[in-house]
């Protein structure tokens, strides 16, 4: 668990379409561009080696949505051709307040943490959570879009795990990562899961971007 006061007022910012990162789940990088380098190498440099994963808004040019989530590198591998492999563990959302102008290739932001006090936490619980019945209709879901996974290891995931990794993982547009993101708790974020894959199932409507392993 990490404490309030060793989250910073200013962040580094790695803006991309269709990223959902969220507290303590993992999301994997691929670190290419010469400005995400440096910002990389950057937030190594820092003791809590984190990076705010933040989505641009649909349509908006630079705008960013609101809310972002920030990761702690936690692991990494540099390729033979100056790539980083990353891996990020959530620690907590963010809200966005301002942009920091700087020598930094990279953005920066002022950002809040309050009202994200339960991300520091423990994991969430979903009382109300029927497992068979969110995996029946999984299995729906991931049957029309042609997606494979563990079902073993589905069945016997802690459900803040199980929730949160497919929220992640599914090929759901943007702004519903978004909505997901934002979900105030573990019940809303699996009750908005399951609309968007009973609204897939019934409109026929499902991206594919590969099995989930």
């Amino acid at each position: 668990m990490v404490a309030r006061a060793d989250l910073p007022d200013v962040m580094p910012l790695f803006p991309l379409t269709g990223a959902l990162l969220l507290p303590r789940g993992r999301l994997p990088l691929n670190i290419f561009e010469p400005r995400y380098l440096a910002l990389f190498d950057d937030a190594l440099k820092t003791e809590g080696r984190l990076i705010g994963m933040i989505q641009p808004a649909v349509d908006s040019g630079e705008r960013l949505h609101a809310i972002g989530c920030a990761g702690r590198i936690t692991s990494f591998t540099e390729t033979d051709d100056h790539r980083y492999m990353v891996q990020l563990t959530g620690v907590s959302r963010f809200r966005l307040s301002k942009e920091v102008d700087g020598f930094a290739p990279y953005r920066r932001a002022e950002v809040s943490w309050q009202g994200f006090e339960r991300d520091l936490g423990r994991a969430e619980k979903d009382e109300a959570f029927h497992r068979e019945a969110f995996l029946n209709l999984l299995a729906r879901y991931f049957d029309v879009a042609d997606l494979s996974t563990d079902w073993d290891s589905l069945k016997d995931a802690e459900e803040e795990l199980l929730i949160n990794s497919l929220s992640m993982l599914c090929p759901f547009e943007p702004e519903d990562k978004q909505a997901l993101l934002e979900a105030p708790s573990l019940a809303t974020r699996r009750e908005t899961m399951v609309t968007l894959m009973e609204f897939a199932l019934a409109s026929g409507k499902i991206g594919n971007d590969g099995g989930l392993q």
